[in-house]
């Protein structure tokens, strides 16, 4: 099976709400439907602060990545941050997952962002794996930490 990627538009909600449902149930993340939709819905439209792409056929994908942007002065310029990453457990390692991630590094790279960063829960060692091979490294002096608004 093939990681193709489809950059993802306004009439793949209906498609891309079930697997963020799946991944946010699988990660222990609440939310509503309603918060959900309206969450995707702006990244569909062409904000310019991320992107979706979905995994696999459009018409029945595997799996999505989101993709945030912002601007780094540590790195020189636009880093790009992997918001969510899921593939559906039935078809997991298979290596779309790192095709998606090697896929999209190279792509970002050539549009000049300089940084991909992620996250990852620090007792996922499968996931932490997955991400080691496709060229990430954990940066021991720092943690993320978040402030809800």
């Amino acid at each position: 099976m093939s990681a193709a990627l489809h950059l993802a538009k306004p009439e793949d909600l209906d498609r891309l709400v079930p697997l963020v449902a799946a991944f946010h149930a699988e990660e222990g993340i609440t939310q509503d439907e309603t918060t959900r939709r309206n969450a995707l819905l702006p990244l569909l439209e062409g904000s310019p602060l991320g992107a979706i792409y979905i995994i696999g056929p459009t018409r029945a994908p595997v799996g999505y990545i989101v993709l945030t942007f912002g601007w780094s002065v540590e790195f020189g310029g636009m880093d790009a941050f992997v918001d969510e990453l899921f593939i559906r457990s039935a078809v997991r390692g298979r290596g779309m997952g790192s095709e998606t991630l090697l896929t999209l590094s190279k792509m970002l790279g050539q549009a000049g962002v300089r940084a991909l960063h992620l996250e990852v829960d620090r007792e996922n060692e499968t996931a932490k794996r997955l991400y080691t091979r496709t060229g990430f490294k954990a940066r021991d002096r720092y943690m993320l930490m978040t402030r809800e608004l």
